[in-house]
């Protein structure tokens, strides 16, 4: 298996954006589940922060392999989601793939 973790900083913006911007990429992310084969479990991590947190908010995502994870970051339901409900949004991502 393969973990796929993501962290991302939103970009400056009023407090209710925010909120609203981390309830679509929620949403949209955790929407995925069911429809990309070799995907075991997505979740969105987008509440409860501690004001210690550095970032805004986590994807925590689980595959069946590399090649899952890489079906995935190619999957047009995916690059939707990415496209209309992340990037434009978030200043900045760090990722870390690994096997357990």
């Amino acid at each position: 298996m393969v973990k796929h973790i993501i962290l991302w900083t939103l970009k400056d913006m009023s407090a209710e954006e925010k909120e609203r911007v981390k309830a679509g990429i929620k949403e949209g992310l955790e929407g995925l589940q069911g429809k990309i084969p070799g995907m075991i479990d997505i979740k969105v991590n987008s509440t409860g922060r501690l004001e210690t947190s550095t970032v805004d908010l986590m994807l925590d995502s689980t595959f069946e392999s590399r090649e899952a994870l890489a079906t995935y970051s190619q999957h047009p339901a995916h690059v939707e989601v990415a496209d209309t409900k992340v990037r434009p949004f978030t200043a900045s991502r760090a990722c870390l793939d690994y096997e357990v």
